[in-house]
């Protein structure tokens, strides 16, 4: 059985009091962990955007084609893919990525059905941690 790792940032941010589609996606991207600080040209975010856009097309891109695209090194784009890979956003299809589904609100849908069976998991660790501790 192979085990998969999976690292969901959630944050709280206040929404943007002004509602341009910039703003959302830069809230949206920030509330899902997208932005470090050591990021300082969002890359992880433009990639993230990139992939939203080729997703809705159903055309995957390659590391190759994202760095080409946005300007950035392949080591870059690999970096940053590994990151969204592991929080459930992206999926590998080939030598290519996608997001995972093909809407925003379905992404965040798939991250919250992803939540829940982690918090079920954990409370039943929990519930058998507790029993062991009471015999």
């Amino acid at each position: 059985m192979r085990i998969i790792h999976q690292r969901i940032t959630i944050m709280n941010i206040r929404k943007p009091a002004e509602k341009s589609l910039n703003q959302q996606l830069q809230w949206l991207g920030s509330s899902l962990g997208l932005f470090n600080l050591r990021d300082k040209n969002k890359s992880c975010f433009r990639i993230f955007i990139e992939l939203l856009k080729s997703t809705k097309k159903n055309k995957p891109l390659s590391s190759d084609e994202l760095a080409e695209h946005l300007y950035l090194s392949r080591g870059t784009v690999i970096h940053h893919m590994h990151h969204l890979i592991e929080s459930g956003l992206v999926v590998h299809q080939g030598s290519s990525y996608l997001l995972r589904v093909d809407s925003l609100s379905d992404l965040i849908e798939e991250l919250e059905k992803d939540i829940q069976r982690t918090l079920l998991d954990l409370i039943e660790a929990a519930r058998n941690i507790d029993n062991k501790l009471s015999h």
